[in-house]
């Protein structure tokens, strides 16, 4: 008996809550309040097809569909027809008593003697004593063809009861319109699924385009239709519930287009132009849908096109808000197109604008078309979607992309209040994520690139690798327990020391930033006289930004600032000046409301001048003159004073720097040659830097200058040039400084290293290139910039009285990620976390972090990300994503070594909402844990892996495999020593830096730098001493090639 499969049985409380729905619906519903009952009867599962209005039923009230049943629904009672082990989910329901407004709930045997031919009495007796009037859903009983469908209606029939049947389905779908809380994180996990595939069909076909293969759309969709379904694809969704499709995976392209979503996928090849895909899923029933277009080296006018599709798509959601009518999206959408772009409006499918999503895909009843009146409510759910079809590409060379279309879609959740919530907005639909480029050049120097000859990790044995691996295994298991020890109390005293601090800093308001004063003039004297303002004309005051516009006889200044817009048209012999006023309530934000001093006052909305165009006899010019020129010059002046406006909002917040006093010795500090960033000239050139008494000067060659003084330097860096192609010194800022017309924070001074491109005739030795002596030159090159940055950072340090100093980067502790937009390597210094090689440069100071939280860990992934959380709980988060996984024990101990609490968890958290939580009532934050549910995070995903057996094994032989490759590179680390910087990449996953305190790493990457340069040295001499004895033999001798 132990042993024995537990039955499944109904949710009690899913099934009382969705009942008690129903039957408050049907006693306030117009049309359902007439009926006495209900009757539903389901076939098999071939018989309902995909979708239907008693499978919808099922699913909503009892959490899955049960073929061959038949309910009813009376006021008294519940009547259930089905078979025995049917009749036992219905268990925990089963009821003679009310529960709420639920009736009593009575379960009938089926009894397949008599083919139920006395129980579809009983039914039907039912409903007699019910009344006189039913409901039922029409096309699902024409729909059923199967002996218990036959059998039931044969029981109407014969009961007289037939006759009174009426159809409900618009009445349910109205009531299965608005999604609850449970239905929401279905159609949310529906929506993820769908952006999966979408992801994973993108990247197949990018693979499809870049090899040039040919491929029938059918044979892609068929293999997408298998793929979308996989744990590869879907990751966890597919244990979290059930996943499955919703239709075929339409694809279509070569200038054949069907924009429907019942259209299916042809035998024709796939073209690389414009490819219009629709995909669609369900998760434990629940149905999500998006489109896209990728475009293949689309034209300007092509991209424009799709942009205009997209703000249609954009205008269509916004009008979908509770209380409006479906039809009123539908004509926002026609609006938009009408206005922005008419040309496109006879390429616009205007069927309808997409329709109500849940259990079915498509609500008939709740079409987005202009005929639909239904009122648009909170927590519905819309498939949006605007296409555009027999679009002329006039730039395509072939005939099969000359005649293009395009199709946007996505799952919208409407909400109450604010945006509506896009569901399937990760999958992007923005020109930058669906535009392809193909470069041919490019390509085939990715492809030379992808070819790289072996490291020559087959020389480490198996043996040796294993000895490595038992060795790290065991130092981690005692160098883990420490960390965790470690982290438990440095999380007790940031809580402490982050209230304590939160307690004993003064509370501060939000401070608004408000417009100066709009007043024109201050006194009457200074009111301008004109012989335009006497002639009751419009007058512009350049000098006071002002417009005076004669109102009933009166001339009245309006400063540029509160002008919305204007507009001029012309129309028969009369031109047209509009202009509309800002006022309160015109522009939502706390911004806004706070430059309006009284909102209290009638203001000025818009107003419209009209002038004649024809020139009466003697006129130089025709009245509307005057209307064309103020047109111009407002649109002049309001650029110029949002320039104006822009440039001080730019200013703000930075410091006006102390003088430089400037040394007259000879022997200042000096370096030449040094670009540098950000590029404040407008072209990129040298000069040199030079100290003096509080600060440094940069000239450039042409004589521009930029000072940066010792006491607004926060921190100084010197990173020299082993392993990269610059040298630099970079100093991040206390205040930010104005240069030009920008503020900056961080400036940096650096000189290029060795040639980013090749002259391959430049150095000739017997007619070939001698790749070993360009070695050795580039090699003299890089110490002897080394050594002249390091003189110079030595000579500002005694200069200054150490009022400055240097920190340089530990190569050997770096670790890869994505600060921003491209992949970098992370390097910690010994109070900063940095990137300074690429621009944008990273600099986190350590001592203004309050933790740090890792993001996705979990051994199925690659990659992980790392969260910082500054003390200043105002400032936003920095986020540096994409980290190896086998780098993530090495991040770990660094911080563990630098005193830093570190959390993890699986799921990437919205941190902006966090720290507003925090910031709105930090006592009580710090009451209830703090930061502390990010550890019970950690504890959690240590379970949640560990009690997952299946998914364990997997990735924990791809953890061994890592762990394998990480100790071969530790290996041949200490056996060959390159130049190149390789062998940094590795030493965060050694295992030989476990347990070691800062003050350690720091002393082994010295004695690393000290015996490297010793070995540099050794090698330089030996080499120039068989130059100088061997050069007539020189020749003869076999190059090394890399």
């Amino acid at each position: 008996m132990g042993n024995e499969k537990k039955t499944p049985q109904i949710n009690k409380d899913n099934f009382v809550t969705r009942c008690t729905k129903l039957y408050d619906y049907w006693e306030k519903d117009e049309n359902l309040s007439k009926l006495n009952a209900f009757a539903f009867i389901m076939g098999t599962d071939d018989d309902s097809g995909a979708y239907s209005k008693t499978l919808t039923l099922h699913t909503w009230l009892f959490s899955c569909t049960i073929a061959d049943t038949m309910i009813v629904f009376t006021k008294e009672k519940m009547y259930f027809l089905g078979s025995a082990k049917k009749i036992h989910y219905f268990d925990p329901v089963v009821s003679s008593e009310y529960n709420g407004k639920v009736p009593p709930m009575i379960t009938i045997l089926r009894d397949k003697n008599d083919k139920d031919k006395a129980n579809m009495g009983t039914l039907c007796a039912a409903l007699k004593k019910a009344g006189d009037k039913y409901g039922y859903f029409d096309k699902d009983r024409k729909k059923f063809d199967t002996d218990f469908a036959k059998a039931w209606i044969a029981s109407t029939m014969s009961s007289d009861v037939n006759e009174k049947f009426s159809d409900v389905s618009t009445e349910f779908a109205k009531l299965f319109s608005v999604k609850d809380e449970k239905e929401q994180g279905f159609l949310k996990n529906s929506a993820l699924a769908t952006v999966n595939s979408w992801a994973h069909f993108r990247k197949k076909v990018i693979e499809i385009i870049d090899h040039e293969k040919k491929v029938k759309h059918s044979k892609l969709a068929n293999e997408m239709d298998d793929d979308f379904l996989t744990v590869q694809v879907q990751g966890s969704l597919v244990d979290k519930g059930i996943l499955d499709m919703c239709y075929s995976p339409i694809i279509q392209s070569g200038g054949k287009y069907e924009l429907k979503y019942s259209a299916v996928s042809d035998d024709r090849i796939l073209h690389f132009g414009t490819i219009v895909s629709s995909i669609g899923l369900r998760f434990n029933s629940y149905c999500s849908n998006l489109t896209r277009t990728l475009l293949v080296d689309p034209s300007k006018e092509l991209e424009a096109t799709y942009e205009h599709t997209l703000k249609g798509q954009a205008a269509i959601i916004e009008a979908l808000k509770p209380g409006k009518r479906i039809c009123d999206a539908y004509k926002a959408g026609i609006a938009y197109f009408t206005e922005n772009c008419p040309k496109l409006v006879e390429n616009l499918v205007k069927t309808n604008f997409g329709f109500l999503i849940g259990v079915e895909f498509r609500e008939p009843c709740f079409l987005i078309n202009e005929k639909c009146v239904e009122i648009v409510r909170a927590d519905m759910v819309f498939t949006v979607y605007v296409a555009l079809q027999n679009i002329k590409n006039r730039s395509a060379s072939e005939e099969a992309g000359k005649n293009v279309a395009i199709m946007v879609g996505d799952t919208v959740l409407v909400t109450e209040e604010g945006s509506n919530e896009i569901l399937t907005e990760k999958a992007r639909s923005r020109a930058k994520s669906t535009i392809i480029r193909i470069n041919a050049e490019a390509n085939e120097a990715a492809s030379r690139e992808n070819v790289r000859p072996s490291n020559g990790g087959e020389s480490l044995g198996r043996g040796k690798r294993s000895v490595v691996l038992q060795d790290q295994t065991r130092n981690k298991t005692t160098n883990e327990e420490k960390r965790k020890e470690k982290q438990r109390e440095l999380m007790v005293k940031l809580n402490e020391a982050a209230k304590e601090r939160i307690l004993n800093k003064a509370t501060k308001q939000d401070t608004i930033r408000e417009k100066k004063s709009t007043v024109s003039y201050k006194k009457p004297s200074r009111f301008p006289s004109n012989d335009e303002i006497n002639s009751q004309q419009i007058f512009i005051d350049k000098d006071n930004y002002t417009v005076i516009l004669p109102l009933y006889g009166i001339p009245v200044p309006f400063h540029v600032s509160v002008i919305k817009n204007c507009s001029q048209s012309i129309q028969g012999d009369h031109t047209y000046l509009r202009i509309n006023f800002s006022f309160p309530g015109s522009q939502v934000g706390v911004k806004e409301a706070s430059n309006n001093v009284n909102p209290l006052l009638t203001y000025l909305k818009e107003i419209t001048y009209r002038s004649s165009n024809l020139k009466e006899p003697g006129e130089i010019n025709a009245p509307s003159s005057n209307l064309e020129n103020s047109f111009r010059f407002i649109k002049e002046m309001q650029k110029k004073f949002k320039n104006k406006e822009a440039e001080e909002l730019e200013a703000e917040g930075t410091i006006k720097q102390d003088k430089l006093i400037i040394s007259n010795s000879k022997n200042n500090p000096k370096l030449k040659d040094l670009f540098v960033r950000p590029v404040i000239a407008a072209k990129k050139v040298t000069g040199y830097l030079e100290a003096h008494v509080n600060g440094f000067r940069y000239t450039s060659v042409k004589g521009e200058k930029i000072d940066v003084l010792y006491n607004n330097i926060k921190h100084s860096f010197f990173q020299p040039c082993d392993g990269e192609m610059i040298i630099l010194l970079h100093f991040n800022l206390k205040n930010p400084v104005l240069w030009g017309k920008k503020k900056y924070s961080d400036i940096q001074f650096y000189t290029e290293v060795g040639e980013l491109t090749t002259d391959l005739g430049k150095y000739h030795h017997m007619q070939e290139r001698d790749d070993r002596r360009s070695e050795d030159m580039e090699r003299e090159m890089r110490k002897r910039l080394n050594q002249a940055f390091q003189t110079f950072v030595d000579r500002v340090i005694k200069a200054s009285n150490d009022e400055i100093d240097f920190d340089s980067p530990f190569s050997q502790l770096g670790f890869h990620g994505v600060p921003y937009r491209s992949s970098v390597v992370i390097k910690p210094t010994s109070s900063c976390i940095v990137s300074l090689t690429e621009w944008p440069t990273l600099v986190v100071t350590l001592s203004e972090i309050e933790l740090v939280h890792f993001e996705r860990v979990s051994f199925q992934l690659k990659n992980f990300d790392l969260v910082i959380i500054f003390k200043d709980y105002t400032k936003p988060v920095q986020t540096i994503t994409q980290i190896p996984m086998n780098q993530l024990d090495g991040v770990k101990e660094w911080l563990n070594s630098c005193d830093i609490r570190y959390t993890e968890g699986i799921q990437s958290l919205r941190f902006s909402k966090i720290l507003a939580t925090v910031l709105s009532d930090p006592i009580g934050f710090f009451n209830d844990g703090g930061w502390g549910f990010l550890a019970d995070d950690d504890e959690n995903t240590v379970q949640e892996d560990n009690s997952d057996s299946d998914e364990s094994e997997f990735a924990g032989s791809e953890a061994e495999s890592d762990a394998e490759d990480g100790s071969e590179d530790d290996f041949e680390e200490s056996g060959d020593e390159s130049d190149d910087g390789s062998d940094d990449e590795g030493s965060l996953s050694s295992g030989q830096s476990s347990g070691k305190d800062w003050s350690d790493l720091e002393e082994e990457a010295q004695d690393f730098d000290r015996q490297k340069t010793r070995q540099t040295d050794e090698e330089d001499n030996t080499r120039k001493r068989k130059l100088g004895n061997g050069s007539s033999s020189g020749n003869n001798a076999k190059r090394r090639r890399h």
